[in-house]
């Protein structure tokens, strides 16, 4: 048996609660930590994020990635606190993050600022009608500022996890990367990705995987191959 490394967040990215149940029985103990997206919220998403958390113990990423206006963020990140999950993703701008952090006052929940999305280059970013520059600069811009407006952690692609592990802002806050893919699987729909190995040496506290643990043939012997990598020396921080 593999031990659960808490650094591996895997992500329940299927049909509804009962595929994430069945999916969290395949994995059993070998994962301690499980996102739930904003796919699955009219699945039954949060009935499964309080089953796993207060039946089986497991921590929780409930991954929404809010956006709206200063009161309305805060209204529902109090609501949600009220469940004694771990993180939650809102979007990175300092109004969002402010009121994000006025919701979940008094409560464990940490708030991840969601920088720019692991999905997206700099045509999408253009398209969307994006400030122009270098992508990676942007991410590093609005990590800082996110920090500044007191996120506890940010969400960003491999890619550019050493240079926000850098910044003097990131001292004591979590880096979490989305867009890792062991060696040999697909990119899916993700544009800048690395090994699980590479995110955590380059400064990454956690790492989300999905499909290619969901989709394995074994998700367990899936699951338990990233845990692995993540015990290697390759996965070292040599700064940390």
């Amino acid at each position: 048996m593999t031990k659960p490394d808490d650094r591996l967040i895997v992500a329940l990215d299927v049909a509804n609660a009962i595929a994430g149940l069945e999916l969290a029985d395949r994995l059993g103990d070998s994962v301690s930590f499980y996102k739930i997206g904003l796919g699955m919220l009219t699945g039954g998403g949060l009935a499964l994020a309080n089953e796993l958390k207060q039946e089986r113990g497991k921590r929780i990423f409930l991954d929404m990635k809010l956006f709206d206006i200063g009161a309305t963020v805060e209204a529902a990140v109090r609501g949600i606190a009220q469940f004694d999950l771990d993180f939650l993703t809102v979007h990175g701008d300092p109004h969002v993050v402010r009121a994000a952090k006025s919701g979940a006052a008094g409560k464990d929940l940490k708030i991840l600022a969601v920088t720019v999305l692991t999905s997206l280059d700099r045509a999408d970013l253009d398209a969307g009608l994006i400030v122009p520059g270098d992508l990676g600069d942007i991410v590093i811009e609005r990590a800082a500022r996110a920090f500044s407006a007191g996120a506890d952690g940010v969400i960003c692609s491999p890619n550019e996890a050493a240079l926000i592990r850098a910044l003097p802002e990131a001292d004591g806050r979590l880096i979490v990367t989305p867009g890792v893919r062991p060696a040999g699987t697909a990119l899916g729909d993700q544009k800048r990705v690395a090994t699980p190995a590479e995110a955590v040496a380059d400064g990454a506290d956690h790492i989300v995987v999905g499909r290619p643990i969901y989709r394995a043939p074994d998700p367990r012997a899936a699951a338990e191959a990233v845990i692995a990598e993540l015990a290697s020396p390759q996965a070292r921080q040599p700064n940390r």
